[in-house]
């Protein structure tokens, strides 16, 4: 009775007795373990040089070429989100371009799943690229893309949902208890109302002191632009000013000058 020499391990099929075919395989009788002399071993040692004869039970390997040739493609044909963030990182402006126009359609699939509104989707997808352009050299080229992208996600979804939800507490809805109606007095403008008692009031000015004010406050003119049209002196127009402007005062808190 004899046994295979090395470790005990269960064999099956072709490789069942396959250490008989084979020139290097050593078989002991049960009970006797004489070891081999020199003339056995030098013919051993001649046997191992010679190339092993093909056996026609051994399985053959063949290689399969990639059904990409660059290995950016997935095997439906699109391109590999993890290859193309790979060429980014490394400045790829092109590759970046083509990552960001394929996961789009993708993110915008994850926030239409969290609101209902479009501009809502449109403003949590723009949160998302905005974040993968931010982080991007964060992201490991050797792990996948996917998982990657779908937690940056998440986080500005529910970062989103969260400021929706305080914006909702903090605002209250109306009522009809909460609509009023001024006064028709309180609708005018009171602006407009002082700018017609000013004009009123220069109007009611001696003749020189509202040329005065009218050059130098009202036109903005200089003291010598408006001497120059007047013909007066600088002295006599900054002498008709001062009084002007206190007569306005007293017409305006309705005294008389």
């Amino acid at each position: 009775m004899g046994r295979f020499a090395g470790r005990w391990r269960k064999v099956s099929g072709l490789w069942k007795n396959s250490f008989l075919l084979s020139p290097r395989s050593q078989v002991y009788l049960a009970g006797r373990c004489v070891p081999p002399d020199s003339a056995t071993v030098e013919a051993r040692k001649q046997t191992t040089s010679m190339p092993t004869p093909h056996k026609p039970f051994a399985p053959r390997l063949t290689l399969v070429p990639s059904s990409g040739s660059s290995g950016d493609r997935t095997a439906d044909s699109r391109p590999d989100w993890s290859t193309l963030m790979k060429r980014a990182q490394d400045g790829d402006r092109q590759a970046y371009r083509t990552l960001l126009q394929e996961v789009e359609p993708y993110v915008r699939s994850i926030a239409g799943r969290c609101f209902k509104q479009a501009i809502d989707v449109e403003d949590a997808v723009h949160d998302v690229l905005l974040t993968v352009h931010a982080i991007r050299h964060t992201y490991d080229p050797a792990r996948p893309f996917g998982p990657w992208l779908v937690a940056i996600a998440n986080r500005r979804i529910i970062d989103r949902l969260r400021r929706e939800t305080r914006r909702k507490a903090r605002e209250i809805e109306l009522s009809v208890e909460h609509e009023t109606f001024p006064e028709p007095a309180a609708n005018l403008d009171s602006n407009l109302s002082a700018e017609l008692a000013l004009a009123d009031a220069i109007e009611r000015l001696p003749p020189e002191q509202r040329e005065a004010i009218k050059m130098l406050k009202l036109n903005e003119m200089s003291l010598k632009e408006a001497a120059k049209a007047s013909g007066r002196s600088i002295a006599a127009l900054k002498v008709a000013t001062h009084r002007a402007i206190k007569n306005l005062r007293q017409l305006l808190n309705g005294e008389r000058p």
